[in-house]
């Protein structure tokens, strides 16, 4: 439908992003977050056309589309003010001691805009964390121009946003090349990460995808960040306790979790881990049985429906797999359609066997049996890093498995007590990546307004006259932004 961009185009867009960069960067932070709002507003103006392209290009419902346009609306607006407030800048003082021995200069720091930003838009969220998503915004707020490399299973929706979002620029002045949207395969992909002027990149997807671009990143004479999040299978630990309380009620939590948007979420819960009990098999039966009464439903594309099933089928296949639960129902169109399923393994042949801890992107759970609690910490320690992990357990149990807590805080991103995790509040609190390989740098977020953080990169200005530093660092403190001044947080002037 749309030609794939060219190398030579691509030359051409990252020189003119270089251009814009350095009109941009110059940009004020309220110039900054208004063109944030102005793309918010704009992707509302876009109206029903905007939501039933998307509905026919990725078979996500209706509804679903309206919620993440609103949250990407929200995204847009809410890091827009976190923009302007200027805490992420991290603006430091140091004031001069002259007479100290040897003297102490004048030092100030504050983050600055790294340049050009390639994201790559992903196929499970055409809005959120696409076109005009999370790593798009976070750029934008740093002071960075960006080029989105479209999702080829949504490219009408991702058009349609780009015209959203180029018409925002226009209304508020921004410089052209500021943003520039295009279509293309691995070669387009590739000659974007490789381009010299191309100084980060954003990604959300599989492991395979986010890895081959991170490497091209770090192979280049001058290596570059590849924030990749590549999804993870998101552990749910159930102890003793909780579940002698509440197993069947943790069930139907779960399949609701499980099947949501037919699993395709990063933090769907493809692995639930708890210890051989008469509780854990009630865990079991009743979430076979809540499976069992979910029809089969559309997955996003023909691709990830295919992947989706080589993968289940693969799992299935291994030593001690158990089929616990299938939907009752059979898919009308396979090539599109996937029917959920629960497995069970023993806690000794999951630990045999590491494909069984891979992820199946998809309404696929596998429930591992433990022996007893020394079991589970071994699983514990043998697992990769995770986007989330969650715990259901009692006071009593907390207390009873510190260890075990300790290891599990070390492989994720997101440590969640008693609930799922699936749900990814847009806030400062948030964490929203982890240890690799569920991201390429467990020290950022992509959800929430820390991630502006990616996009920028700390000066230190040593000894320099007060009319030359940036605002953020002059001593009247103009934009009324939190620093930390001679170790105290403070918006006073000097």
């Amino acid at each position: 439908m749309f030609p794939d961009t060219t190398i030579a185009q691509v030359d051409e867009i990252l020189q003119q992003a270089w251009q814009a960069f350095h009109t941009y960067r110059k940009c004020t932070l309220k110039e900054r977050a208004a063109f944030m709002k102005a793309i918010a507003v704009e992707l509302e103006n876009a109206g029903d056309e905007l939501v039933q392209v998307a509905m026919r290009e990725t078979n996500l419902p209706e509804a679903r589309l309206r919620g993440e346009r609103a949250r990407t609306i929200f995204q847009l607006n809410s890091y827009a003010e976190a923009c302007e407030r200027g805490d992420w800048l991290e603006a430091r003082i140091d004031t001069a001691i002259p007479g100290k021995t040897p003297p102490k200069p004048d030092l100030r720091k504050m983050l600055v805009p790294l340049g050009p930003v390639v994201v790559f838009g992903a196929s499970n969220f055409p809005f959120a964390y696409s076109t005009a998503g999370g790593d798009t915004a976070c750029a934008f707020a740093a002071g960075c121009p960006v080029i989105v490399k479209a999702h080829p299973a949504h490219a009408q929706t991702s058009e349609l946003v780009a015209s959203a979002i180029l018409k925002a620029a226009k209304t508020v002045n921004m410089p052209e090349g500021i943003f520039t949207h295009v279509h293309g395969a691995v070669e387009t992909g590739k000659a974007l990460v490789t381009h010299p002027l191309t100084k980060a990149v954003g990604f959300t997807g599989s492991y395979a995808g986010g890895k081959q671009l991170f490497d091209w990143g770090n192979q280049r004479a001058q290596p570059i960040p590849v924030f990749a999040e590549m999804g993870s299978v998101n552990p749910v630990f159930l102890l003793p306790g909780k579940m002698e309380a509440e197993a069947e009620s943790i069930a139907k939590l779960y399949a609701g979790s499980i099947t949501l948007g037919v699993g395709q979420f990063c933090t769907n819960p493809g692995l639930i881990i708890g210890i051989e009990s008469a509780a854990l098999q009630q865990f079991i039966n009743t979430l076979s049985e809540e499976i069992k009464n979910i029809p089969p439903a559309k997955m996003l594309h023909t691709g990830i429906a295919k992947a989706f099933a080589e993968h289940k089928s693969d799992a299935l296949k291994q030593e001690g797999v158990i089929l616990a639960g299938h939907s009752s129902t059979e898919p009308t169109d396979k090539s599109i359609e996937a029917a959920a399923s629960i497995a069970t393994v023993t806690g000794k042949d999951f630990l045999s066997n590491p494909l069984l801890s891979r992820e199946v992107f998809g309404p696929y759970s596998i429930v591992v049996r433990c022996s007893d609690a020394q079991e589970m910490l071994q699983i514990t320690q043998q697992l990769e890093g995770q986007l989330t992990a969650t715990v259901m357990a009692t006071n009593e149990d907390l207390s009873a498995h510190e260890d075990l807590l300790e290891y599990i805080k070390n492989i994720c991103g997101r440590f969640i007590l008693n609930s799922v995790p699936t749900g990814v509040e847009v806030c400062l609190s948030m964490q929203h990546g982890g240890p690799f390989p569920a991201t390429t740098d467990a020290r950022f977020t992509s959800v929430g307004a820390d991630g502006i953080k990616r996009f920028a990169r700390p000066v230190a200005f040593q000894n320099w006259e007060d009319a030359h530093l940036p605002a953020e660092l002059q001593n009247a403190n103009p934009l009324g932004i939190w620093r930390t001044v001679d170790n105290e947080l403070t918006k006073n002037a000097l």
